[in-house]
């Protein structure tokens, strides 16, 4: 079925119908860039996130050494590669949806706007010509009227007997010379009414059901571009969920390699003083004439060995966040 068969008389249903469409696109349009800057945004967040939390210095290479800090490093780093996935996803929409479709919509309104101007166009010369055949109808009437009425003249003066001869021929040959002007206005008349019929006929039966046939074609391109931008809306997101699947799958890797055994020893390896713990402190007696020793050693015996026993170590921010986090789940 097609519009200039069925919808030849449906002009303003056809002019509404296809701005309707042509702005469905455009919403369409504005949807998808919308969407590409929540991706972009998205991105730009993790991206930033990940970084806040990253190691930076070298103070803190130590502490990659145990498998929990480590592995939180790789998910900053696989989180890293799915924020380039959520960029990725936005390009592609850009590209492939909003800035074709942009370019499409710009064609589809210049394609609109000269079938509609062919149509009024159309319109225009149309109702010239039934104008201009109004007003050779309008002169034959007048032209017929005369002839007629001076044919009754004419019949009227002959009909009296008391009119000369000179003056009924006169009236005659007036009525006469009418008469071929009303039948030369009623020959143009005839002439321009079968011209204007083919006119309307060639308006309605080609003219019009070929603009409206390619009004038709124009939606239905559209149509069919807007399904294909669809489709494009989740093709794309598609294309990048493999590697999607294996930045969550790092991170579950990631999670895997935790040994908490192995995170104690590596503890003990690195801090292990290697001194015998202290020996047990000697009674002195001092009812039995046991001087005291002046020393401030012999008084406090642990004193002295205090700080060798217990080395001092500057415990790291990231041992603190896991400590809090080990008091938390108690």
């Amino acid at each position: 079925m097609d519009w200039g068969t069925n919808l030849w008389d449906q002009n303003d249903v056809i002019d509404k119908h296809t701005q309707a469409g042509l702005d469905l696109l455009e919403r369409y349009i504005k949807f998808v860039k919308e969407r590409t800057e929540i991706e972009q945004n998205y991105a730009k967040q993790l991206r930033n996130m990940t970084k806040k939390y990253s190691k930076r210095g070298s103070k803190e290479e130590q502490e990659c050494k145990f498998s929990n800090h480590a592995s939180f490093q790789e998910i900053l780093n696989e989180l890293g590669d799915y924020a380039g996935q959520r960029e990725l996803i936005a390009e592609n929409m850009t590209a492939n949806i909003s800035d074709k479709l942009t370019k499409y919509l710009q064609d589809l309104k210049q394609e609109r706007k000269t079938y509609l101007s062919d149509v009024k166009k159309a319109q225009q010369n149309l109702e010239s010509s039934f104008k201009h055949l109004e007003s050779i109808k309008k002169r034959f009437a007048k032209e017929w009227a005369e002839a007629d009425k001076a044919t009754q003249q004419a019949d009227k003066l002959e009909s009296d007997s008391n009119n000369s001869k000179i003056d009924v021929d006169k009236a005659k040959n007036h009525a006469l010379a009418r008469m071929r002007t009303a039948e030369e206005c009623r020959n143009s008349y005839a002439a321009e009414l079968q011209k204007y019929n083919k006119e309307q006929n060639h308006f309605y039966y080609t003219e019009i059901p070929q603009i409206f046939n390619k009004l038709q074609d124009m939606d239905e391109r559209r149509i069919r571009q807007m399904a294909e931008g669809y489709c494009q809306f989740s093709h794309i997101e598609k294309n990048v969920l493999p590697i999607i699947s294996k930045c969550l799958e790092g991170i579950a890797a990631a999670g895997t390699k935790i040994d908490e055994k192995k995170d104690s020893k590596l503890l003990i390896e690195q801090y292990k003083s290697g001194f015998e713990r202290p020996a047990d402190v000697e009674f002195e007696d001092y009812s039995q004439g046991v001087k005291p020793s002046n020393s401030e050693s012999g008084l406090n015996p642990l004193k002295g060995r205090k700080h060798k026993i217990f080395k001092k170590h500057k415990i790291t921010q990231a041992e603190k966040h896991m400590v809090l986090f080990m008091f938390s789940m108690i």
